[in-house]
């Protein structure tokens, strides 16, 4: 499997490449960075394992590897970032999405031990308890690649990551979200974007106060969600039904060999935390092209 996938993530490396111009100034172009942090990332291994020849067979390995040191101060750099989005969007390609007026907002906690000594992982609250680590907030509207993303530590809360990402959205359709992101901001955000926000308040069922400057987004949420449907009439289950496949999403991330299960040992500070998960969902990505092809 990891042969077939690293074959649908070098053709999207190659395709890339030929529309990026590179500087004379590095020995290593920015494509075969990329390549070989990518070739880490696919076996669950740390970078500088992908520095060595013995690490590759005859038919994956590049003509000449670059050093541990230079893939750690290329890493950083921004025309690498550049790329691995560049390459993102090559991977999602025309595929349609499964349902094309809706997109899923969530998070995923990615935590990492207690006794961590990584300065940057913080507690917060991830699946049912408290945690320590990092958090992944992405937008899925079906697509290889989620429209968008962010990775920030676990104290940060969903919604005001939210009120980052919105507004980057484009095209219409309905925003779909858990209670955690019931908040006004995010409605007038949304609708700002040609978005109809919807979620589920905190406390359900408990009346809206008429002197409340709701957005009128929300009082359409609450009047969906809460108010007893016609007969037939399930419009509101049937929004939360798709919401809830944000889960499936998450599942699959993590449900294959090569996939975002947990952090690893040697992936602790926000800037790699950042750039691994990138290239697990870059990996992910080309799974699913793989599987849709």
């Amino acid at each position: 499997m990891e042969r077939e996938l690293w074959s649908w993530i070098m053709r999207a490396i190659r395709d890339v490449s030929r529309t990026t111009r590179d500087t004379a100034y590095h020995t290593h172009g920015t494509d075969k960075i990329v390549r070989v942090y990518l070739w880490a990332v696919l076996h669950d291994r740390p970078t500088c394992w992908a520095c060595d020849r013995r690490a590759w067979d005859r038919r994956t390995r590049p003509e000449r590897l670059p050093s541990q040191p230079t893939m750690s101060r290329r890493l950083r750099s921004v025309a690498v970032r550049r790329f691995m989005q560049r390459l993102g969007r090559r991977l999602n390609g025309r595929l349609p999405s499964r349902h094309p007026l809706f997109k899923v907002i969530d998070g995923k906690p990615l935590t990492v031990a207690p006794h961590s000594r990584d300065r940057h992982a913080t507690w917060g609250y991830g699946a049912g308890h408290r945690a320590r680590g990092y958090k992944l907030h992405l937008v899925d509207s079906g697509k290889p690649m989620p429209e968008h993303f962010a990775v920030t530590t676990l104290k940060v809360a969903e919604a005001r990551v939210a009120r980052r990402l919105v507004p980057r959205l484009t095209g219409a359709g309905y925003l779909l979200a858990d209670a955690a992101y019931d908040d006004d901001r995010l409605y007038r955000s949304a609708a700002a974007t040609g978005h109809r926000f919807v979620a589920p308040r905190r406390r359900q069922y408990t009346g809206v106060y008429a002197g409340k400057p709701f957005h009128p987004d929300r009082l359409r949420a609450v009047a969906t969600l809460e108010s007893n449907p016609p007969l037939g009439d399930r419009f509101g289950d049937h929004l939360m039904h798709i919401r809830r496949q944000i889960e499936t999403t998450f599942g699959n991330l993590a449900s294959f060999g090569a996939g975002l299960t947990h952090l690893p040992p040697w992936v602790r500070g926000l800037c790699r935390v950042r750039l691994f998960v990138h290239a697990k969902l870059l990996i992910n990505a080309a799974r699913i092209r793989r599987l849709r092809a």
